[in-house]
């Protein structure tokens, strides 16, 4: 399989065309070819004129951990030219930035997943260089989640920077694909191209789109350490608006939940009992961890830990958002006067709960707060919703 820089790198002709353009480059720490080299160091290297940089949350060195840790601009210590960052002062491009250059690449590694930010930040690039005419090439790269759909659609009302537009929390779509998806429906006027990978099948095991054996896997946020945490992560990324830990600080981040006040093996069993049908593809497994930083640090937890590797996992089975929905109503069941959600300023949204921002709107912490809904009740609102996505998603799909 080849990444969209690769390709980019190995065809003559698409370097030809970016010639005599100054060319800035949308990146992270996972922005790599396919022998490891950084993505700006490969471009200059192959002759591209690179006069900008531009950095997504947790920055080009990818080093701030998580929400609202804002990145400053920079100077390329190598190269000399501007790091501007999309997660500090600003978080669209401002004139002056879109001054450096003419073209822009996109080469961000993504998880797959509405909230993970990276999304966003390519919405407010294609918007800004719709206004000033300028280009956006897409480097593609494939989506570790595969083409799954899961979750409540975002409702109007609820956009944020981490819910760019009405879409599920599990979008199925490279960001090459997104990028097209973006431009159809908030009809951008745009200079727009992707560079395809090739031979990319979202649907071949064992990495579904992944290419396992193939490719290392880099970090493309602190807390991204492995293609099993891009797996959970439409379900458990929703533990940041949940007083439970989701492991940061243990080295199994965004693979479990957990707290010092609750018993993991009841709440397993309890998820078994309420929908033993939405526990497909992976396994549960109760288990112990302190985390050295963030929620409940230094305290030992009692924890759940998903397990989607090997032979345990079924990619069309699992459903990561169901999975930590029935864990969050499992909790609710065994504690009802469990202090479960957070609240707290969450991606720039301050005028709800954490959850909800994260869910694009407040059906499902209502599902769990409700003591007669049933999982049933939740399908029945979130099944009409996936089957929207994925015909609206459809002209999008370039794979």
């Amino acid at each position: 399989m080849k990444f969209g820089i690769d390709r980019l790198l190995a065809d003559p002709a698409l370097l030809a065309e970016l010639k005599g353009r100054r060319v800035a480059l949308l990146a992270h720490p996972a922005s790599v070819t396919a022998d490891l080299t950084h993505s700006i160091d490969a471009l200059i290297a192959a002759g591209v004129r690179i006069s900008a940089a531009f950095g997504p949350q947790h920055g080009m060195k990818g080093d701030l951990q998580d929400n609202m840790m804002e990145s400053p601009d920079e100077t390329d210590p190598v190269h000399g030219f501007p790091v501007f960052s999309l997660y500090g002062e600003v978080r669209r491009p401002t004139g002056q930035m879109l001054s450096t250059f003419d073209v822009i690449l996109v080469d961000l590694q993504d998880l797959g997943c509405r909230i993970y930010t990276f999304v966003t930040t390519l919405l407010y690039v294609l918007e800004a260089a719709a206004e000033t005419g300028k280009t956006v090439w897409v480097l593609d790269r494939p989506n570790p989640a595969g083409r799954p759909v899961e979750g409540l659609t975002l409702r109007p009302g609820f956009e944020s920077f981490v819910g760019a537009g009405p879409m599920p929390m599990r979008h199925g779509l490279t960001m090459g694909e997104m990028g097209r998806w973006f431009i159809d429906h908030f009809r951008l006027d745009v200079d727009y191209r992707v560079i395809e990978m090739e031979g990319y099948d979202p649907e071949t095991a064992p990495g579904f789109g992944w290419p396992l054996g193939q490719r290392e896997w880099i970090n493309p946020s602190p807390n991204a350490p492995n293609l099993s945490m891009a797996r959970c992560y439409a379900g458990t990324v929703m533990l940041e608006g949940a007083t439970l830990s989701e492991g940061r600080g243990t080295t199994r981040p965004l693979e479990l939940f957990g707290a010092p006040d609750i018993d993991a093996r009841a709440v397993t069993a309890e998820m078994q009992r309420l929908a033993p049908d939405w526990l497909g593809g992976c396994v549960l497994r109760d288990m112990w961890f302190q985390p050295t930083f963030h929620k409940h640090v230094g305290q030992l937890c009692s924890g759940v830990q998903i397990h989607v590797e090997g032979p345990h996992y079924g990619h069309h089975a699992f459903r990561p958002w169901r999975v930590q929905a029935l864990g969050f109503k499992a909790v609710r069941r065994l504690y009802p006067d469990y202090d479960l959600w957070r609240d707290f300023p969450y991606e720039y949204a301050f005028d709800r709960l954490p959850i909800d921002t994260i869910n694009g709107g407040p059906g499902l912490r209502e599902w769990v707060d409700d003591a007669a809904a049933t999982p049933g009740d939740l399908d029945a609102v979130t099944r009409p919703d996936e089957a929207a996505w994925e015909e609206a998603r459809r002209a999008s799909l370039l794979y």
